[in-house]
């Protein structure tokens, strides 16, 4: 019954969505631009096609897992060499719609402690406007350096996503002590900064000390979309709208997959989604730092 509500308001949105995507092309076409639109969606080497699909496999995985969508579309991104402000900015940008459609679905199901996201949201905000501003200027005139260091940053998420496949299930009768502060400010900055790493760091830990993991789960995803929108709105101030095919494509490509992510959750294995993810992060990744590092 939740799994059938949830799909509900994912499918209601993407329908709206829809709607509002045919309306558009319509119009475009009465006006005599649709050729225009296509002239301008196959630049870049059709980048747009290849982030839609980039963005169909993110939220797969993100809507299975509960995380790796910034993970897996940074380590693409820094693959397809775009510079790193280029990247944190384009992904927060088309997250900021994808992660609004996951946190109506947990506000809906009652999934979020108001007090857990208020602890979590208010430093993760702090932390999402000094990586935006760092990434902004140090990624603009130090990106070989960013690159890398971003890169070995996804690589280690590589390791990690790889080693929850071999994890072996934790007690949950003690609860340990959690500096949320700390853990927001940190999570807000890496996300920012580094284009992702929220869901790892901060779901992770929440659901190893002992949060109970529904609450953990839906009172992070309300966080991380607060601290998106800020990240997004920092980008546009400092960097203007840049490679919109890139943000188009992302955001797409989530919309579309968001509906059946909960459907997915039951049936794709969840060890071995772990194992091929973590694996295929691991290979990009140390392909991008030997191409930055040689």
């Amino acid at each position: 019954m939740v799994i059938s509500r949830k799909i509900q308001v994912r499918l209601n949105i993407l329908l709206v969505t829809i709607a509002l995507v045919l309306i558009a092309i319509f119009s475009m076409y009465e006006l005599g631009y649709l050729d225009e639109l296509f002239t301008i969606l196959a630049k870049d080497n059709y980048i747009f096609y290849w982030m839609l699909l980039v963005g169909v496999l993110a939220e797969i995985v993100a809507g299975s897992m509960g995380m790796g969508y910034g993970v897996i579309c940074t380590t693409t991104l820094l693959f397809l060499n775009i510079p790193p402000h280029i990247v944190s900015a384009s992904i927060h940008s088309a997250e900021s719609f994808t992660t609004a459609a996951g946190s109506i679905s947990h506000i809906k199901l009652k999934n979020v402690s108001k007090s857990l996201v208020k602890r979590l949201a208010i430093p993760a905000i702090i932390g999402a406007i000094i990586g935006a501003l760092s990434l902004t200027y140090l990624g603009e005139y130090y990106a070989k350096i960013t690159k890398t260091v971003i890169a070995f940053y996804t690589l280690y998420l590589g390791f990690q996503i790889l080693s929850n496949a071999f994890k072996k299930k934790q007690s949950k009768s003690l609860k340990r002590k959690t500096n949320l502060t700390r853990l927001g400010v940190i999570g807000g900055f890496i996300d920012s900064f580094a284009g992702g790493g929220w869901g790892p760091l901060v779901t992770g830990t929440l659901i190893k000390n002992a949060f109970t993991p529904r609450f953990a789960v839906g009172s992070s995803t309300v966080a991380k979309f607060i601290l998106t929108i800020t990240a997004a709105i920092t980008f546009i101030f400092t960097l203007g709208i840049q490679h919109w095919n890139i943000i188009l494509g992302l955001l797409i490509g989530g919309i579309i997959t968001a509906p059946f992510s909960a459907m997915l959750t039951a049936k794709l294995p969840v060890k071995g989604m772990f194992i091929v993810i973590g694996t295929l992060v691991i290979i990009m990744s140390s392909i991008t730092i030997c191409k930055s590092v040689f």
